[in-house]
C-alpha cells in the first residue's frame, strides 16, 4: 500500500477568522505584503474575506506561474473592476479570444511600426516645453499626464483630439482613483456578481465611450489616408479574414489609450522625482544628453548613443513600476515548491516587492543606473524575472517596446533642457491604484539648464 504525501500548509498570517486579512489589506496593501514576505517568506497565503492569496516574491516562482505555468492560470478576480472601464480588450480577455486578439493586434507594434511614432513624440514633448518657464512651479505629474494624452491621442488617432484634453485626462483619474475600492467589491462580491458603480464612474465611462466610439464612426467614413494605430487595428484581419467590430475595436482602444497614457505619465514623473533627489545620476545624465544631442531634439536613431538615459529609465522602473503588482488565479490544483495551490486561489506577483528584494538587488532602495551596464547584465547578476515591470510569459505587455522608446526620448527630450527642484508641500506619497501614481502629484520647480540647450525649442 502506497504511503499518502503530506502537503505542507502554506505559511502566513492567521488573520481574523470572518474578514481575514482584509483590513490589513484595505488599510495598507503593500506595507502588508512586505510584512508578510519579511515575516513568512517567498510564498504566502492569507485571506481577503473569503478569497484565498498566495503571494509569491522569488524569481523563480514568478516565472513558474507567468511561463512555465500560464495555462494553469487566468487574470485574478480584481481584474473585474478594470473590464468596467476597458471591456474585453487585450488586458481583460482570457483563452480563445484573447489569443485571437493578440494575433491581430501584434504587427501593430513591430518594432518597424512603433518607430513611425518616435517623430509625433519627439514634436509633442517640443511643443508641451515651449510653454514651460524658469522658475515656474507645476505639479510634475500633471504635465507629465497631459503631454502623454497627447502623445497617445495623435498615435492612435493621428491627430489631436479635437476634444479637451483635460477633461479626458480627469475621467481617466476618476477611474484610476476608484480602482481600489472597485477591486475590493471584486473579492467580496460572489464570482460574475456585477459590482455597485458610483454615478462618477459611470459618467467617466459614458463620457470615454462617446469619445472613443465618435472617433470610430468618423473613420470609418473617412476616405481619407491615415496611418496610425487605429487604421492599422481597423486593416487587422485574421486567417479567415476577420476584422474587429466596433465594439472590440472601442476596447482594444480603451486599453491601448488608458495604458499607453498612463503608464508612460507615471515612469517619466518617478523617473524626474529620482532625478531630483540624486544630482550625481542627473549629472551624469546630462553629460550623456549634452554630448549627444547638443541642444537638437532626440531621434529614434540616438538611442543606441543613449545607454545611460535607458538605464536611467531601467533604475526608475526597478524602483516605481507602473504596473506595481500582477494578478492571476488558478484554474486548477498547482504544485510549487513542495506546496499545493489550490484551484481559485488568487496568486498575487508585486513588482514593488521582488524588485527591491535585496538578495537581487544589493542596497535596494538606492538609485543606481549602474546596475543596467550591460557587462553587468551579461554576468547574471540579476535572475530573470527579479525584474519585470512589463509582466512576463504569453501576456508579457504587447507595448514594452513602445513605452521604453518612448519613455527614454521623452526623458531625453526633457532632461537636456530642464531639471527639476522638489517642492516641500503637498508630500510625495505613492498610492497604489490600478498604475502606481503619486498621490498629491508631484510640485517642483522648472529650472532651465541653459540657453543653448533649449534653443531646438524656442
Amino acid at each position: 500500500m502506497a504511503t499518502a504525501v503530506s502537503i505542507p500548509y502554506l505559511p502566513g498570517p492567521k488573520g481574523n477568522f470572518f474578514l481575514g486579512s482584509a483590513a490589513e489589506l484595505a488599510h495598507d496593501w503593500p506595507g502588508f505584503s512586505a510584512r508578510c514576505a519579511r515575516d513568512f517568506g517567498d510564498i504566502v497565503f492569507y485571506r481577503f474575506l473569503h478569497v484565498p492569496i498566495c503571494q509569491l516574491t522569488h524569481p523563480d516562482d514568478i516565472e513558474a506561474v507567468l511561463v512555465r505555468g500560464a495555462s494553469y492560470f487566468h487574470k485574478s478576480r480584481d481584474y473585474a473592476a478594470l473590464e468596467f472601464v476597458l471591456g474585453r480588450g487585450l488586458l481583460t480577455n482570457e483563452g480563445a479570444p484573447w489569443q485571437a486578439q493578440r494575433q491581430l493586434i501584434q504587427p501593430a507594434f513591430r518594432h518597424e511600426n512603433i518607430s513611425a511614432y518616435a517623430e509625433i513624440m519627439a514634436a509633442s514633448a517640443a511643443a508641451h516645453l515651449s510653454r514651460w518657464r524658469d522658475q515656474q512651479c507645476v505639479d510634475l505629474h500633471h504635465e507629465m499626464a497631459e503631454l502623454t494624452l497627447d502623445i497617445v491621442s495623435k498615435s492612435l488617432f493621428g491627430s489631436k483630439l479635437a476634444h479637451d484634453t483635460s477633461a479626458i485626462g480627469a475621467e481617466v483619474a476618476a477611474v484610476m482613483d476608484r480602482f481600489f475600492s472597485q477591486a475590493s467589491l471584486s473579492f467580496l462580491l460572489p464570482d460574475g456578481f456585477p459590482i455597485p458603480k458610483s454615478p462618477r464612474l459611470l459618467r467617466s465611462r459614458r463620457n470615454l465611450n462617446r469619445v472613443i466610439f465618435s472617433i470610430i464612426r468618423a473613420r470609418r467614413e473617412s476616405t481619407e489616408p491615415a496611418n496610425d494605430l487605429l487604421q492599422t487595428l481597423l486593416n487587422a484581419h485574421d486567417e479567415r479574414g476577420g476584422r474587429m467590430d466596433d465594439l472590440q475595436l472601442r476596447d482594444e482602444i480603451m486599453t491601448l489609450f488608458l495604458a499607453g497614457h498612463e503608464t508612460t505619465a507615471n515612469a517619466l514623473t518617478w523617473t524626474c522625482y529620482l532625478l531630483a533627489q540624486n544630482p550625481a545620476v542627473e549629472h551624469s545624465l546630462h553629460g550623456e544628453l549634452d554630448q549627444v544631442l547638443a541642444g537638437r531634439s532626440p531621434a529614434l536613431a540616438d538611442l543606441p548613443r543613449l545607454p545611460y538615459t535607458e538605464m536611467v529609465v531601467k533604475e526608475s522602473l526597478r524602483l516605481f513600476p507602473p504596473a506595481w503588482g500582477i494578478g492571476r488565479c488558478a484554474l486548477q490544483d498547482f504544485d510549487l515548491r513542495g506546496y499545493r495551490i489550490r484551484k481559485g486561489t488568487n496568486v498575487f506577483l508585486l513588482q514593488w516587492l521582488t524588485q527591491r528584494d535585496p538578495r537581487f538587488f544589493p542596497d535596494p532602495l538606492r538609485f543606481d543606473p549602474e546596475r543596467w551596464r550591460i557587462d553587468l547584465i551579461r554576468t547574471g547578476r540579476i535572475p530573470r524575472f527579479a525584474y519585470f515591470p512589463f509582466g512576463g510569459g504569453p501576456r508579457v505587455c504587447i507595448g514594452a517596446g513602445f513605452a521604453m522608446m518612448e519613455t527614454t526620448l521623452l526623458l531625453a527630450t526633457i532632461a537636456q533642457s530642464y531639471r527639476f527642484t522638489l517642492l516641500p508641500k503637498p508630500p510625495v506619497v505613492p498610492f497604489f491604484s490600478i498604475t502606481l501614481r503619486p498621490r498629491h502629484g508631484l510640485p517642483v520647480r522648472i529650472e532651465a539648464r541653459a540657453s543653448q540647450s533649449r534653443s531646438a525649442f524656442a
